[in-house]
Order: C-alpha cells, then structure tokens, then sequence
C-alpha cells in the first residue's frame, strides 16, 4: 500500500544507538555508508526499486561503523557477541523462572528460564556465557550446557546432550548429542548421537542419527566455501563445517566434510565424505 515505511537493510546489526536512530527518522530522511542504505523512512510508491531507493530521500546522514552480515558463516561467528547483547534485552525488567534445585548450577544470575520451560537434573554453566531457556521449552535429565546458549520456545534438548557455547536453538527444534558454536533455525532437527560444531541450518532441517562433521582442515589452514553466486571458493576461516539451506537433511551416519554448502531441499546420503557443493534440488 502506499503509505509510509521504515525501510532498513536487512544484513546490518542495529546495536542500541543506531536502533535509537532509526526510530527517530523522519520521513524523507535516511542513514547511509559506504555500502549504501542503511534505513530510511519514506511514503512508497511503485516508482521505488532496490536499485533507485537511496536516491528517492530529501536528506541522507553519513553514519560511520555499521557492522553488516556479508557472509553466512558470520552468524556463528558472531553468536557469542549477539546472545550477550541479547540477553540484556530479553531480561529487562524480567523475572526468571525458579531454577529447579535438581540441577547443578553455575552463575545462575547469567541464567534465564521463561515461564513453562522445564530444566531438570542438568549442568548449566553460566560463568562462560548467558543461558536463555525460552517458553515451554524441556532440558531433560544428564544435558550439560555451557552458555552462551538459547533454547528457542517449544525445542527440547534429550537426554545427555553436550552444549557448547555460542549456539542457538530456534522454536520448536530438538538436539542431541554434541554441539558447539551453532545456529539451528526453526524447526530443525539434530536429535541424536554426533557432532555437529560452527555451522549454521536453515529451516525444517534434519540430521539424521549418527551424522557428524568435520569442522577444521588437517592443515589448520582458512576452509574455503564455495559461493554459488561468485562461482568460486572464497576463504572463511579456520574452523567452518556446514551451512544448510532449509529443508534440507542428512541420512544416518553421514559424514559431513568441511566446508560444505548445502542448497534448498537437499537429501545428503552416501558411504563416504559428503559432496561440499550440493546445489538447490
């Protein structure tokens, strides 16, 4: 509809004082870098294209410093900063839920359980990060989470799952076996047995049981990813495994290689190391 919008890209990180000023925008004003748009506000009308946006406001601000996610491995990378932060917003003027005298507890001020989540005989350690545990979601019994973590509304952590900080569970996903320093969005699964460290899955993914993956080179030298839209490899860091595209899954006993790029509704099987550049299917 034409009408007045906040327009704001999507890849930039908003700490406290940039949000302020982008909600104090006023219409035909924006914030820019050298990058491009960074917010505006505007009236919209059809006449308006990605390409031609910036050029539509009376007045732009040159603002310094914008942190932007340019690649996907960033979002693990960057997970320990960003559940910090977000803790503070998430638990102010909040009360945690009383944590339950079963579990063994360290820092338990650095620890946040929403209303109809269940933690039962568990280890949380707190000292190395916070721990989010959000609405309606379960911690069952032998789980030892060393924080930072999130544990998204309605997932489940089963029985003697190993967390390693920074990881992030979105709503309604399950884990098991082994994690470190990874980002499941919603409604994906890696529910049994098996490693799984610095990768990201998108939506409705699947591990089947037994997959692992190999999260740095025999050479401790920088993973190259492949990039579909350069057409060749670029170097990400020293530790990289998987980055998985939504609804995509692994059978039983997969090994997953490093640096692997998985597309769009990918079924990943074999009796050896997984292809790294599985296109959309």
């Amino acid at each position: 509809p034409s009408e007045k919008y906040l327009f704001i890209d999507a890849s930039v990180i908003a700490a406290k004082d940039l949000t302020e000023k982008i909600l104090s925008l006023e219409e035909g004003t924006a914030l820019a870098d050298e990058n491009g748009l960074i917010a505006g506000c505007l009236q919209y009308d059809e006449s308006i294209t990605s390409q031609n946006l910036l050029s539509k406001f009376e007045t732009v601000y040159d603002t310094k410093h914008i942190k932007r996610i340019e690649y996907p491995w960033q979002i693990f990378q960057w997970n320990d900063e960003m559940i910090r932060s977000d803790f503070l917003i998430i638990t102010k003027n909040k009360t945690s839920q009383k944590i339950s005298l079963t579990n063994k507890i360290i820092s338990s001020e650095n620890i946040f359980i929403e209303e109809g989540a269940t933690v039962e005989h568990a280890l949380l350690n707190a000292a190395t990060g916070p721990i989010v545990i959000r609405k309606n979601a379960m911690v069952m019994e032998g789980c030892c989470i060393r924080g930072p973590f999130v544990l998204g509304e309605n997932s489940v952590l089963k029985m003697g799952t190993k967390i390693y900080g920074a990881t992030t569970f979105g709503n309604n996903c399950i884990g098991g076996g082994e994690i470190k320093n990874s980002v499941l969005q919603s409604f994906s699964n890696k529910a049994h047995d098996g490693y799984l460290g610095d990768s990201v899955l998108g939506s409705w993914c699947n591990l089947g049981a037994g997959t692992s993956n190999s999260n740095i080179k025999n050479t401790a030298t920088d993973v190259l990813l492949y990039d579909f839209f350069l057409n060749e490899k670029i170097h990400t860091h020293k530790k990289c495994s998987v980055l998985m595209s939504n609804s995509s899954r692994t059978a039983i006993n997969s090994c997953i290689d490093t640096g692997s790029v998985n597309g769009i509704c990918c079924n990943v099987f074999g009796d050896a190391l997984s292809q790294n550049d599985i296109p959309d299917c």
